[in-house]
């Protein structure tokens, strides 16, 4: 399993905290002062990379009203598919300058292209890695065009079968390119957490020996904090300014103090987690004292022999430990002992 590289700096691996991802998506609403401001705001809440969406209405479907192309249901029902792409995309002559805003805030770029004309623009803009997204996870030709440029790749999963899901890794790996991240996605708009099924995020792991995590379309900060603990080093959120903001994807986007928690529940569930470490941690240690040992709890005279009636394993800890109770009844002691003096071996025999 490789990590993720970019710049000559490791960003995912599997000893890395996880990486977390702002998606703007559409929540520009249009303005591009707006999708700065949506940078600076992503880089304050915690996230570790800004993603954007490179397309047209034209690159990514058709000018088309008949029945193939109409949205019959759900948050954009009633749309054509243009329609919802006109209102939702990122002009392209935006992007670079969304780039460079992001490379001055000290935040990682990233974008999903939709077509070959997409991953040739981002070529050109300098691109350190490519994320797919779950509705072009069958578009093998752009899969591997994509991997092809050698540069880490991260699939969201949202609907894929097993064959479809090994479909697009093989295809990464004929084109040489063995940097990739598995998300595990529900494509609901919003999507609720009884649907996510987070094990197949660990199987996906274990099947295709790649680095897993979750793009969330979810409410709240559980279905992140979940994945994290099953595995999960990679978290991707819709980011937006306000839900207020009218645009395709603010309904289900997480606005800057909602996602500065998420990332503050991410980050105490890691140190939660910690490593294996067995014995008392440093919160614990001064609590060792209060462990049971063996006391005597009747004044002896040496020459007496314990019994359960004058030693008992009781709180604290400063005599013989426990199991060492049924070796010691039935021997005498050598000296005069106190009622309330814990057991020690140089009293015995």
């Amino acid at each position: 399993m490789n990590s993720i590289k970019i710049k000559g700096r490791t960003i995912i691996s599997k000893d890395s905290p996880a990486y977390i991802i702002a998606e703007m998506s559409a929540n520009h609403a249009g303005s591009l002062q707006r999708a700065k401001d949506i940078i600076y705001a992503a880089k304050e809440s915690g996230a570790d990379c800004l993603k954007i969406q490179t397309y047209t209405p034209d690159t990514i479907t058709m000018d088309c009203g008949n029945a193939y192309f109409q949205i019959k249901d759900g948050l954009w029902k009633g749309e054509t598919l243009y329609q919802l792409y006109g209102k939702a995309y990122t002009p392209w002559e935006w992007q670079p300058e969304l780039k460079a805003e992001a490379e001055k805030v000290g935040i990682d770029f990233l974008s999903t292209p939709f077509d070959r004309t997409a991953v040739d623009f981002l070529e050109e803009t300098g691109l350190d890695f490519y994320k797919i997204a779950s509705f072009e996870l069958v578009d093998i030709p752009l899969i591997a065009y994509t991997a092809s440029k050698g540069k880490p790749m991260i699939l969201s999963t949202g609907m894929g079968s097993y064959e479809e899901i090994a479909d697009a890794v093989t295809a990464i790996r004929q084109a040489g390119n063995e940097q990739i991240a598995l998300l595990r996605c529900a494509s609901a708009y919003p999507a609720i957490t009884d649907g996510m099924n987070l094990r197949t995020m660990q199987d996906m792991e274990q099947a295709f020996d790649v680095l897993v995590g979750l793009s969330d379309h979810s409410q709240g900060s559980v279905g992140a904090v979940t994945a994290v603990a099953l595995g999960a080093k990679v978290i991707e959120k819709h980011f937006c300014l306000s839900r207020e903001i009218e645009n395709p994807d603010a309904s289900f986007s997480m606005e800057p103090q909602e996602f500065r928690q998420m990332v503050s529940d991410v980050r105490q569930a890691e140190r939660a987690i910690g490593t294996v470490a067995y014995g008392a941690a440093e919160q614990e240690k001064d609590n060792l004292a209060f462990r049971k040992s063996l006391f005597v709890v009747q004044d002896m005279k040496a020459g007496d022999i314990l019994s359960p009636e004058n030693l008992r394993s009781i709180r604290p800890a400063q005599g013989m430990k426990p199991k060492y109770y049924e070796n010691v009844l039935g021997k005498a002691v050598n000296r005069d002992i106190p009622r309330g003096t814990p057991l020690s071996p140089e009293m015995i025999g």
